[in-house]
């Protein structure tokens, strides 16, 4: 198993390491909280037992009872505190923190699952001549500023988080179906040596084989309905 990974070469090994990472990342905060509102929770037991008159490492196992049990409560309580309109507000003022909302949008494009307005497409748009073109990505499909113009990032290698912004007109942007963030985070930190084509498994097509992005909006919309 290791040797198939390792037999792509170090641009392949980076790319799994940053997906490792990125999937590792939600993981741990929430295992990190856990821990935390459990040590709190245990202190609170003790205190409850010392009060009543108990001594907590007597009763072990009702300690933990009590502890599992205040624990459910807390998770119980949050969850239905999370379906309220108070969290809006509270996620509203924390948006007025500098660099919160961009650190959420960042761990965000990592998720390549999402779909709709929030899926991650790689997208090819004109180059510096007619018949030249650009590799790029979407982040997000809603509308640019102006009207029926999108947000395309083309990125800097081999530094992926770096790049230039441009509001291209749908009917310009391909959309390279077969392509997601994590191929094209490889293709970038390969800097071109490997082609896009062997990172996903296609034959060349000829431009006009590409979906355009009113296309693939109107695809999408068709399903949506």
């Amino acid at each position: 198993m290791l040797k198939k990974y390792f037999s792509h070469g170090k641009d392949h090994v980076i790319t799994v390491i940053l997906k490792g990472l990125f999937w590792l990342a939600p993981i741990a905060a929430i295992t990190i909280i856990v821990i935390w509102i459990y040590e709190k929770i245990n202190q609170l037991t003790g205190s409850m037992f010392e009060l009543f008159g108990f001594e907590p490492e007597k009763f072990p196992f009702l300690w933990t009872i009590v502890g599992v049990i205040l624990m459910a409560s807390f998770a119980y309580i949050l969850g239905v505190f999370v379906e309220t309109k108070l969290v809006k507000i509270i996620q509203k003022i924390y948006s007025k923190i500098p660099g919160f909302s961009t650190i959420k949008e960042l761990v965000n494009i990592f998720n390549t699952s999402k779909s709709g307005e929030k899926k991650v497409l790689v997208v090819l748009i004109s180059g510096f001549s007619k018949d030249d073109y650009n590799i790029g990505l979407m982040y997000s499909t809603k509308e640019s500023v102006l009207k029926d113009h999108y947000t395309v990032v083309l990125s800097m290698t081999p530094i992926p988080n770096g790049g230039y912004m441009f509001e291209v007109h749908k009917d310009k942007i391909r959309v390279i179906e077969e392509a997601t963030f994590d191929s094209n985070l490889q293709y970038l930190l390969s800097m071109g040596v490997k082609s896009l084509a062997d990172i996903v498994n296609i034959e060349p097509k000829n431009i006009e084989e590409f979906k355009t992005l009113s296309q693939v909006l109107e695809e999408n919309n068709q399903k949506e309905q």
